[in-house]
């Protein structure tokens, strides 16, 4: 074979080899891109599910954080009949000669009511002892505001400032009442009146979202002596917490002190937001006037 027959030879055989390696790393990287490809689907559909549920809980999380806060549920729904929140013992040792109550008017006793009780002793030329007592409720229900609970918090201390800023009174003492409902104060004093010299106790007290307020003043009238302030005072505090006992009994808690039994009565249709008109100190001052005159005439 001559030598220029064997170099053609050669360079076919190095452009054979040179053509089959180029088609081997074709078929390499054909066989190759499908791999490629799944793994990029994959990747893919992991950051989709990945975002949908980031974005389920960030949802979740807004409506949690939007969410308005529920204000709780008022504890009592009913009041008891106010002129049967006390015994007729209880009634006999503070108006013992006007144990039969005269009721408040009221648009709604299951949110407001009161009663009063007036007591005159006549000893004709001896003089006459004077009591009155007078008992109110309050119940407040819960709004969008605000609970019946916080609501009767703000009212009961109204009462117990209303109470320490009577105009003309004298001797005042201010004491907290243990026992008697979540809270209570007694507020004393004494008060000149054209009829003669009053001991006042105003007991209010507190029970869950109902306030009760218990006026009770004496008066020794046409030369009677004056009734001792402590004994007042026991009597009233005795009497709130009988009220409050009864305030507990209508709403099913335990039994109360009244004269008659205590049904719960019709809830309230409408909240009793707004106070009464007048305040405590307002009916203390406003309670039965006697004439001295008639104080001293002799008992029929």
């Amino acid at each position: 074979m001559s030598e220029g027959t064997m170099q053609r030879r050669a360079q076919r055989d190095d452009q054979r080899t040179k053509r089959a390696g180029g088609l081997n790393r074709l078929l390499a990287a054909t066989a190759a891109l499908p791999v490629m490809l799944i793994a990029a689907g994959c990747s893919s559909d992991s950051g989709s599910d990945g975002g949908a549920q980031k974005a389920t809980a960030d949802t979740q999380a807004g409506a949690t954080v939007s969410a308005e806060p529920t204000v709780q549920a008022a504890a009592y729904a009913s009041l008891p009949e106010a002129c049967a929140v006390l015994s007729k013992k209880t009634l006999t040792e503070l108006v013992p000669k006007g144990t039969t109550g005269k009721e408040g008017a009221s648009s709604d006793t299951a949110a407001r009511a009161s009663c009063s009780w007036s007591s005159l002793d006549n000893n004709g030329v001896k003089g006459s002892q004077f009591r009155w007592l007078n008992v109110s409720l309050l119940r407040f229900e819960s709004d969008a505001a605000s609970s019946g609970d916080q609501q009767a918090q703000e009212y009961y201390a109204k009462q117990v400032k209303g109470a320490q800023s009577v105009a003309g009174a004298t001797n005042a003492k201010t004491q907290s009442l243990a026992g008697t409902g979540d809270q209570a104060t007694t507020v004393r004093y004494d008060l000149k009146k054209k009829e003669g010299a009053f001991k006042q106790q105003t007991v209010v007290a507190r029970v869950e979202n109902v306030v009760v307020t218990l006026d009770y003043n004496g008066a020794g009238l046409a030369g009677e002596k004056a009734p001792d302030a402590d004994t007042l005072t026991k009597a009233a505090e005795k009497a709130a917490k009988e009220a409050v006992a009864s305030v507990r009994s209508a709403n099913g808690e335990g039994s109360g002190g009244g004269s008659a039994a205590n049904s719960p009565s019709p809830s309230a249709s409408k909240p009793a937001k707004s106070s009464p008109s007048a305040s405590s100190a307002a009916r203390s001052s406003a309670s039965p006037s006697v004439s001295p005159s008639a104080s001293s005439s002799k008992k029929s």
